[in-house]
């Protein structure tokens, strides 16, 4: 069976369907030329480019399988090709500590403005050190703030670990019951249970000196001009999920007004375009959508997606 990596796979990944029997490409093949040219091959692999929507799975009688490297598959009309007999699968838990550990690069830069220092001193670095340094002389500590998480899954987990481990109070809002406390793993390997509390998400808003997010895409934004209105003034906010979950537009009218400090942004409405506004705004933390992009992530991820293709393949 040939399967083809459209948009890669880590080597380890690779070995593990090679050993298996199965034959693996990773020559990336431009959207517009899919229709056409994976009818040569059994299943796909996706990250978030390439999408395989109704009109592909219907060109492409002969695909057993579509593989989903990462959590999120709003690119992937997913239903509809189970009902067509394909089978889907993705990686939901490899990269959970690396999206939480990117929110804590945004959050810890944040606070510590970072973001804006970086651009700021190559230009007057040498001139106006001094006023500079005035500038940001107001940073705070996260210890003793509280995170607001809102979307509760395995990276929504993973990020309030994190939290807890700075010592920040963790307040969660999820469709579904969480858990009253996660376990945290302490140095000499001892693990204590710590409390965290789930509430309404109007209530997490009003509360939260941080806020996360970690939700799927939606219809419509999660925070938009009414979120906003109900924001401690001087939050800072994350969203390494999915672009389009806040409203963009409504977040530079709240930087500029100083309700909103900082936002640190993985993902963006218009990838890979993003609002010129939000790249060049100095309250933003920019990064391109690289929460799953580090070495251990991927290994994770391409380990988890062989064996997953593995045992449907192989059936």
């Amino acid at each position: 069976m040939k399967i083809l990596a459209n948009d890669g796979i880590d080597p380890l990944g690779r070995q593990l369907l090679e050993d298996a029997g199965f034959s693996v490409d990773t020559n990336h093949i431009p959207q517009e030329e899919l229709a056409e040219r994976l009818q040569a091959y059994d299943a796909i692999t996706v990250r978030s480019a390439t999408k395989v929507r109704q009109a592909l799975i219907d060109a492409c009688p002969n695909l057993k399988l579509i593989g989903r490297g990462g959590v999120g598959m709003d690119n992937i009309d997913v239903e509809y090709a189970r009902s067509k007999g394909v089978a889907v699968v993705n990686t939901p838990a490899a990269s959970s500590l690396s999206v939480a550990e990117l929110v804590f690069a945004h959050l810890l830069g944040g606070v510590r403005f970072l973001y804006d220092s970086q651009r700021k001193m190559p230009v007057e670095g040498d001139t106006n050190f001094g006023g500079l340094k005035k500038a940001y002389a107001k940073g705070v500590e996260l210890r003793g703030k509280t995170l607001g998480v809102i979307g509760f899954g395995r990276i929504g987990r993973e990020t309030a670990k994190v939290g807890l481990g700075l010592g920040m109070d963790v307040i969660v809002s999820d469709l579904f019951e969480a858990p009253k406390s996660l376990p945290l793993t302490l140095s000499g390997g001892i693990t204590v249970d710590v409390p965290i509390q789930q509430v309404e998400i109007a209530d997490l808003l009003e509360r939260a000196d941080f806020i996360s997010l970690h939700v799927p895409f939606t219809d419509k934004p999660i925070i938009g001009s009414a979120e906003f209105a109900l924001l401690k003034p001087g939050v800072g906010i994350v969203n390494a999920s999915r672009g389009g979950v806040i409203d963009e537009l409504a977040l530079i009218e709240a930087l500029d007004s100083g309700k909103v400090a900082f936002a640190g942004l993985d993902v963006f409405d218009n990838e890979p375009t993003p609002r010129k506004e939000l790249l060049t705004h100095p309250k933003v933390s920019l990064t391109p959508h690289i929460g799953a992009a580090t070495n251990e992530a991927q290994e994770r991820i391409g380990e988890e997606l062989a064996n997953l293709i593995i045992e449907h393949l192989k059936k």
